[in-house]
């Protein structure tokens, strides 16, 4: 009775997902054809795609439960050929999570050793499967002190590390993007008279890095695998950021993006205002609870 308990509660938000009407709470746009479409359909299109990118609202339940439906009939349509690469833990962490994974530790070490978000019960589904079903998962991050060193130091201060602390980060120096990306961070941050210097955004940099040379690393060792990456939105809308690192570390890998997101003009959106540099588009009621 107890194990039935259990199982009920890491699973109930999977079943109400699945229940006839909640695909009134979200609606998938493809932004080439300019049309609703399914899960479905964006699974079939990574026929053609290595990396599937999904721009999350950190704490929109509607995005975490299409997170895990994606990631299961992913790998439902590709068995033993599919990873997951996560924002939500960083690089120094993966021997903790390999040990999870493999049954070897205990969920609460893996949670606080691994240095899981404080929200990670809207991830633990993910994990769940790929613990059940054997699949890699990467910890793309960077580690956050590091990504406070640049805040405060610059870019340059990582030189100091030594080789183990910068074997957790990209090959140095990190490049950071100039054009579209740095104008929507300014803008995000206020405008140019809010930035008092340039660390904030080689942080950024060094975040998205990371995360790009995490993936690339996973994809040039397993060609044949589909990868589904998640992250903060801002990191990949556009197919800026972190889509934009991996393409400079692995130039072959095939891209398909995901922007996901609430939106106050849900019941009659305009299309017309979402960009196409994102494959898809998809928006969730703003009237459901969020996560925390």
């Amino acid at each position: 009775m107890k194990f039935l308990t259990v199982l009920l509660l890491l699973f109930t938000p999977i079943f109400a997902f699945c229940q006839g009407n909640s695909t009134s709470h979200y609606k998938i746009y493809d932004t080439k054809a300019h049309k609703l479409v399914s899960v479905n359909d964006m699974i079939n299109d990574m026929d053609k795609a290595d990396v599937l990118f999904f721009g999350e609202e950190h704490n929109d339940s509607t995005c975490h439960l299409l997170e895990y439906e994606l990631f299961k009939q992913l790998s439902q349509k590709y068995p033993g050929r599919v990873a997951l690469t996560m924002e939500m833990f960083e690089t120094d962490c993966q021997t903790v999570l390999n040990e999870y994974l493999e049954g070897l530790i205990r969920e609460k070490n893996f949670i606080s050793e691994g240095r899981a978000w404080k929200n990670y019960k809207d991830y633990r589904p993910l994990i769940e499967l790929a613990k059940t079903g054997h699949i890699p998962v990467v910890a793309a991050n960077a580690p956050a002190r590091y990504v406070n060193m640049v805040n405060r130091m610059g870019l340059t201060g990582l030189q100091n590390l030594d080789a183990v602390g910068k074997s957790w980060l990209p090959p140095l120096p990190v490049d950071t993007a100039t054009g579209a990306y740095y104008e929507k961070f300014i803008q995000v941050m206020g405008g140019h008279n809010a930035m008092t210097g340039m660390q904030m955004y080689q942080a950024q940099n060094l975040w998205d890095a990371t995360m790009g040379w995490s993936i690339a690393r996973f994809y040039k060792k397993h060609k044949n695998y589909k990868i589904l990456q998640v992250n903060g939105g801002f990191h990949s809308e556009e197919k800026l950021g972190t889509a934009a690192q991996l393409k400079k570390y692995a130039a072959k890998a095939k891209i398909l993006n995901i922007a996901c997101f609430s939106d106050d003009n849900f019941d009659n959106p305009d299309w017309s205002k979402f960009s196409t540099n994102n494959d898809y588009i998809i928006l969730t009621d703003p009237k459901l609870p969020k996560t925390f």
